[in-house]
């Protein structure tokens, strides 16, 4: 190949490089918001929000996890102060304050927590009871969210172990708000860390992390 067609071809390679890198640039990062429920950081349920963190960010998310059980969050005391006309927002001062602006700015959420007593974790429910204070902040916070579900359970089974209650709960909710559930994973693993065993799994919930960025 003659010299100048060489310098043309690299030339151009050169161009289309820097035309991607601009156009990735000009889109806009999305935001995926992990609230991880469980008390232990490194848990199952927060093992399988890690494979969804990896999969959203390969797909250009900007990813920010949230360890509740480190957060000072109230239970609802029903005052429905948030439900007025010209309301503030939640009338209870405690760190869902500084988390309501990251819950709105977010794409998309993952939450994810351990069976306990049949059901979410203590913590994952506070979280979620303290939700309904969000439309004091926003008109339609929920709508359009996109949202997955990660849980793991000690029993083999998720109905038996009560995987299914907590389910149910999360799809009620989001349905309730028009958010968009764009999937949940689950699986069985007590002992912190088990969940490893269960690669088909952790993959399932990576690819699930680059589905919620859409």
């Amino acid at each position: 190949m003659p010299l100048v067609a060489k310098i043309w071809q690299y030339g151009n390679r050169i161009t289309a490089t820097i035309y991607r890198r601009w156009m990735m640039s000009e889109k806009k990062e999305k935001k995926v918001l992990i609230l991880l429920g469980s008390p232990r950081k490194k848990g199952n349920s927060a093992i399988l929000a890690a494979r969804m963190a990896r999969g959203a960010r390969r797909a250009g998310a900007k990813v920010e996890t949230v360890f509740l059980h480190d957060l000072n969050i109230a239970p609802c005391r029903a005052c429905y102060a948030c439900q007025k006309k010209n309301s503030k927002g939640c009338s209870i001062d405690d760190a869902m304050q500084d988390l309501y602006p990251k819950l709105l700015a977010a794409e998309a959420w993952v939450i994810a927590t351990p069976v306990y007593w049949f059901t979410m974790s203590a913590q994952t429910k506070l979280f979620m009871d303290r939700c309904f204070a969000l439309p004091a902040y926003a008109k339609a916070p929920f709508a359009g969210k996109r949202i997955a579900i990660a849980m793991s359970y000690a029993d083999a089974d998720p109905f038996v172990s009560g995987c299914v209650n907590a389910l149910r709960t999360f799809q009620d909710a989001f349905n309730y708000t028009k958010s968009r559930i764009v999937g949940m994973i689950y699986g069985s693993a007590f002992g912190a860390g088990e969940i490893r065993a269960n690669e088909a799994l952790l993959k399932e919930a990576e690819t699930l992390g680059k589905n919620l960025v859409g």
